[in-house]
């Protein structure tokens, strides 16, 4: 079985930073792709941020030029850099990674932004 730990959240102000960081741990010898979602009270999970074992990346319009998706392909983590929030932000957020044979998200993690 894989699992999938996120740390980081929090709460944080508008404008402010924060950083996520997903572990995963298991049976796990590459993966196809890892990834970010959230989901906001009231809505359904979307997708924020992906990021290949070769390091292609893909964002959600919302999230272009604030947020960063990383990978250490070694140590089977994806960390998500996130500059410049903004209440919308506020959510809680998923890690996600899919590999041969398997889908797995974590548990979540609540970012929350408010002054």
């Amino acid at each position: 079985q894989v699992q999938l730990v996120e740390s980081g959240g929090g709460l944080v102000q508008p404008g402010g930073s924060l950083r996520l960081s997903c572990a995963a741990s298991g049976s796990i010898f590459s993966f196809y792709a890892m990834g970010w979602y959230r989901q906001a009270p009231g809505k359904q999970r979307e997708l924020v941020a992906t990021i290949t074992g070769s390091g292609s990346t893909n964002y959600a319009d919302s999230v272009k030029g604030r947020f960063t998706i990383a990978r250490d392909n070694a140590k089977n983590s994806v960390y998500l850099q996130m500059n410049s929030l903004k209440p919308e932000d506020t959510a809680i957020y998923y890690c996600n990674m899919k590999i041969i044979g398997g889908n797995y998200w974590g548990q979540g993690t609540q970012v929350t932004v408010s002054s």
